[in-house]
């Protein structure tokens, strides 16, 4: 089904984009959202797809999962929450604060070997109470600082220097972007820095939906095995109590689920099959429901997906219409507009 040698790199190109969402308001489309699709079989293959999903683009946090499958190749001896938080875009809450230093303190470092961006949590709700207690940004509430502390404590394992970890040619992301090419099938197209100051590698939206879909299926005891079920066992630590992708994990069934800053999203099931979701625009309204939709065509039962099917839109405080998958995506819509 996969080779285990990667192919040529994605074309770098602006990306053909197609229709994936309307907004629709008292009947009418009020507006678009553009963006691309896959969805893959569990033998591998394209069973559906919409718009570009052979060009070069970042997948943002959506390629945590496999930055976590490289750390635990590499020697690192996480499992369950822990692992789960270092594959995470945490939300800021005291349990991934107290995660995240956990780790730290496993690997005999403390917050000020951290270098990603200091931030104030993700949640809204979290970052308000900082705000109201006068709490300042620091880099152990940033979103990706269980990654960090996972990458710091893999760099001391391996011997490996820990000022310059976050350098594209450290020994560490060297080995992260062998694992990125190995997991997708194919070689990355450019490097640059994600908004943590992590190095971000450029897939194909079809590399993406082609990765999880190995995690999901690997050999128990396997490292890409780890990852998916401490994801799924611990999702609120892989995300946070209140996010859509944890609640979509919960709903699925063996589900495994990770979004991406800039409207990415990318799910696999147990037996293979997978979805992988960009929108153009980085929309989080349209991105739950194309998910969703995404995973209906891949065979989900819908009645598990309503609660992902589109937000509301209002007037004058009332429903009057929704955000939809266009009907190339979702041709019977879970939700019907106003």
């Amino acid at each position: 089904m996969y080779s285990s040698s990667p192919v040529d790199a994605p074309v770098v190109r602006e990306p053909l984009h197609a229709p994936v969402a309307h907004l629709i308001r008292g009947g009418v489309v009020e507006g678009i959202h553009y963006g691309s699709v896959v969805v893959l079989g569990a033998d591998g293959t394209v069973e559906f797809q919409l718009g570009d999903i052979e060009a070069a683009f970042y997948p943002r946090s959506a390629v945590k999962p496999l930055q976590a499958v490289a750390m635990l190749r590499a020697g690192l001896p996480l499992d369950g929450e822990l692992l789960s938080l270092a594959a995470a875009s945490h939300s800021g809450e005291e349990r991934h604060l107290a995660g995240t230093r956990r780790i730290l303190e496993l690997a005999g470092l403390t917050e000020d070997h951290l270098r990603n961006v200091p931030d104030m949590p993700f949640d809204p709700v979290v970052r308000d109470s900082w705000l109201r207690e006068g709490r300042l940004p620091s880099r152990l509430a940033q979103n990706c600082s269980g990654k960090h502390a996972a990458m710091l404590w893999t760099a001391r394992l391996n011997g490996w220097s820990l000022q310059d970890y976050l350098d594209p040619e450290h020994p560490l992301q060297q080995a992260i972007q062998e694992i990125v090419e190995d997991l997708t099938g194919q070689r990355v197209a450019r490097v640059t820095v994600d908004g943590c100051g992590a190095p971000l590698f450029s897939i194909s939206l079809h590399g993406l939906a082609r990765a999880l879909s190995r995690i999901t299926t690997a050999a128990p005891g396997t490292p890409e095995a780890r990852v998916a079920e401490a994801m799924r066992s611990h999702a609120e630590m892989a995300s946070g109590s209140g996010r859509d992708v944890a609640a979509l994990m919960r709903a699925v069934p063996g589900l495994l689920a990770k979004d991406g800053f800039e409207g990415v999203q990318v799910a696999a099931l147990p037996d293979g099959r997978a979805v992988a979701v960009k929108i153009a625009d980085g929309a989080n309204r349209a991105r739950v429901p194309v998910a969703a939709a995404a995973l209906a065509r891949a065979g989900v039962d819908p009645e598990l997906l309503t609660a992902f099917a589109g937000e509301p839109l209002l007037g004058g405080g009332e429903p009057v219409g929704c955000v939809r998958a266009v009907r190339a995506l979702d041709p019977v819509p879970f939700t019907a507009c106003a």
